[in-house]
């Protein structure tokens, strides 16, 4: 049953935000129990072909992902030759796939989480830090869950404080003095936390790439770790290198 309904979908009879017929509907018209059936539409909805919506019963996926540059990403030469040095870069590069971005922020003291406290490399354990964090839109639609994490003493009294969406020419932490000169890049593949599922609105079955991305200064000594949340289905992570 599960292979009949792939197969449509595979074969694009069943676009996506296709409404699926009732289960009595796809019941009679396949000839097996509605126990069947049942089972069949909970492994496609865990499989991320199907979702529930409420009301409306089950209806094919639509898979519209957001390319995310991460090897340009944060690059003040990128944004200096796109002629845009001072705008926001995620809100940039939606906009540049024809999306309309929006961004909700919050900026609070917190006690760092343990490998955010690794990677700042905090040697107090009562220190506490500021996190920014970001709910990431793009048309209506939350693409990202974004936290990042400074040393309180590094951003008191600048922009980095505001809930809003700041930016500045060069990018914010270089533009209070402390420039990055290089990052690093982890990308971890999970399913989602309870509470990321709730506030990203992700049908079961959607896996994550967590990304934590930690930068630098010149010295060496790390300013900031950014940790985000891309659902699976909504995110095209992309690096472009140099094969030298």
């Amino acid at each position: 049953m599960a292979d009949k309904i792939r197969q449509l979908i595979e074969e694009g009879q069943l676009q996506p935000g296709a409404r699926l017929d009732r289960e009595e509907v796809l019941a009679k018209r396949y000839e097996v129990s509605r126990h069947t059936l049942r089972q069949a539409l909970q492994d496609l909805t865990a499989e991320g072909l199907l979702a529930s919506s409420r009301g409306q019963g089950r209806v094919v996926r639509s898979y519209k992902p957001l390319t995310w540059h991460l090897s340009a990403y944060e690059s003040r030469s990128h944004h200096i030759e796109a002629g845009q040095p001072d705008a926001d870069q995620w809100d940039t590069e939606v906009r540049e796939q024809g999306r309309e971005p929006n961004q909700t922020v919050e900026v609070s003291i917190v006690e760092p989480p343990p490998h955010v406290a690794e990677r700042l490399q905090l040697t107090d354990p009562g220190e506490t830090i500021v996190m920014r964090r970001r709910i990431r839109r793009a048309d209506g639609i939350p693409f990202q869950l974004a936290d990042s994490f400074f040393r309180e003493s590094l951003i008191r009294g600048t922009l980095l404080m505001k809930p809003r969406n700041v930016a500045a020419p060069g990018g914010l932490l270089a533009y209070i003095g402390h420039p990055q000169a290089r990052y690093r890049d982890e990308i971890t593949i999970r399913m989602p936390t309870k509470g990321e599922a709730s506030i990203l609105e992700l049908p079961p079955g959607t896996p994550v790439a967590e990304v934590t991305r930690t930068g630098y200064a010149q010295d060496g000594t790390p300013l900031r770790v950014m940790v985000t949340i891309a659902p699976g289905d909504r995110n095209t992570l992309v690096y472009e290198m140099d094969a030298t």
